[in-house]
């Protein structure tokens, strides 16, 4: 979607939990098929809401099913989260994963982002994730985070902006929980790359339990989310 002179793309990092047939072997353990049903495996609802989220936006989506206990789209090169425990320390093995699963996608969101640049001469990238409501003994009661980069003017604007539609929308949501923004992640890498006032890099962490909603309570979610953002949208092309 292009709204004056902003282009919008959606991406979902963690959008399944498949691990492709070469690898299959690395999770036969019980320990690991049970893994790969929780939130380490993959974001549970992301995937939908990054869909329904798109087509509200006309904006082109990139999502990948593989499990991020394969590679973590979402983790540089050098993170040490960047594969799991259940993947062997082959230097061979992880590069070959790091050429076919991660290299193309990180490549294929980055000429996204500098061709919309270059069309638009500016973007928004909303990366979509979901949280479990507990971790670690933390109960995370709200519904939704919006995380972002407050170093970056035009980037706090759309995140307050759409923090305050969302709840003005009945949601419980806040800024940089359950994490900060200027964490690991892709929308920090593209941040490196691009300029302040050409990408606003905005992650919407959802909690999980949405997945656990019926098919239309998700929809409605997804649609007010859509609509909070849309807010934003309209307020930053209103800056230039």
């Amino acid at each position: 979607m292009t709204t004056q002179s902003i282009s919008v793309i959606v991406t979902c990092e963690h959008g399944g939990n498949r691990i492709p047939s070469p690898y299959g072997t690395l999770f036969r353990s019980a320990i690991a098929q049970q893994e790969l049903q929780s939130h380490r495996g993959y974001d549970p609802g992301a995937l939908a809401i990054a869909k329904i989220l798109a087509k509200t936006f006309a904006a082109n989506i990139f999502h990948s099913t593989v499990s991020r206990l394969l590679v973590d789209l979402n983790r540089c090169l050098d993170s040490p989260q960047l594969f799991s425990e259940f993947v062997p320390e082959s230097v061979e093995q992880r590069s070959e994963i790091l050429r076919q699963h991660y290299t193309p996608y990180r490549r294929q969101v980055t000429d996204e982002v500098a061709a919309k640049i270059s069309e638009e001469g500016r973007v928004v990238h909303l990366s979509i994730h979901t949280f479990t409501g507990q971790f670690r003994g933390e109960e995370r009661d709200f519904d939704i985070g919006v995380l972002y980069d407050p170093k970056r003017c035009s980037e706090r604007r759309f995140a307050e902006r759409t923090l305050e539609s969302l709840r003005l929308r009945r949601f419980a949501a806040f800024a940089n929980r359950p994490y900060l923004g200027t964490d690991d992640g892709l929308t920090t890498t593209l941040r490196q790359t691009f300029a302040a006032d050409q990408y606003i890099g905005i992650e919407i962490e959802i909690n999980n339990r949405i997945a656990s909603l019926s098919e239309a309570t998700q929809t409605d979610w997804a649609k007010r989310i859509g609509s909070a953002c849309m807010d934003s949208l309209l307020d930053a092309a209103s800056e230039r």
